[in-house]
């Protein structure tokens, strides 16, 4: 799977004042997850332009909203070619909830539009007869091992809300699941490329936990 989808392993230690830097496009509450990789021991700083991206050693993409807002958000801020070449360099990425979503090719909410095409794959809805949005906690359900999932166990519990899902085009991107009707990717990811569909930040010790993994593997 990293081949195919041309994604580089992680290659040498970074060094700079914030373990990671949080890309604010206008959608969420960015303070949240900035508190909760505090709480982990990372300091994080919120950036609201790319400069900043190319020397990050790791990235944060969260996001709460509209898929198409985002993008056309990302794009006027000139985010989105900055976020494929730190990607492209093998920094460690990790997408938040509709920061997850943003990730694959395409997304149908509110008509067929385009994403990230990180990860090969469309957003689609949950299916009807499902109370949306998912809401709640939820078990995940691990298909493979990751270092994101250090510490974390099969049928742990997470925050979950949204109302769109994703299905990448190779099951290998799957690195855990949740039931909710049908089994809903909750973690995925491919060399330095992570997302989570869960709130870290709202999962009590559980998913400050994920934070913290997240940030070792920024430290290596």
């Amino acid at each position: 799977m990293k081949e195919r989808l041309g994604f580089p392993r992680l290659k040498g230690c970074f060094k700079m004042q914030s373990d990671v830097v949080i890309i604010d496009y206008g959608m969420g509450n960015l303070r949240s997850v900035q508190k909760g990789l505090e709480k982990v021991g990372l300091t994080a700083d919120i950036i609201t332009g790319p400069e900043r991206l190319y020397a990050a050693p790791g990235v944060i993409l969260p996001g709460v909203g509209a898929f198409a807002d985002a993008m056309e958000n990302l794009d006027r801020a000139g985010f989105i070619p900055a976020i494929k070449e730190v990607v492209a360099r093998g920094k460690p990425l990790l997408g938040i909830c509709l920061g997850l979503q943003l990730l694959f090719s395409e997304s149908e909410e509110n008509g067929l539009h385009r994403g990230l095409d990180l990860i090969p794959g469309r957003v689609v809805k949950l299916p009807a007869g499902l109370k949306v949005p998912h809401m709640g906690w939820n078990q995940l359900e691990i298909k493979r091992q990751s270092p994101l999932l250090k510490g974390i166990s099969n049928g742990d519990y997470f925050y979950f809300v949204h109302s769109y899902y994703v299905v990448p085009e190779d099951d290998r991107a799957i690195i855990a699941c949740t039931e909710y009707g049908i089994k809903v990717p909750a973690i995925v990811g491919s060399g330095n490329l992570f997302g989570i569909q869960f709130h870290p930040e709202k999962s009590s010790d559980l998913g400050l936990r994920i934070l913290k993994n997240f940030g070792e593997l920024v430290k290596c």
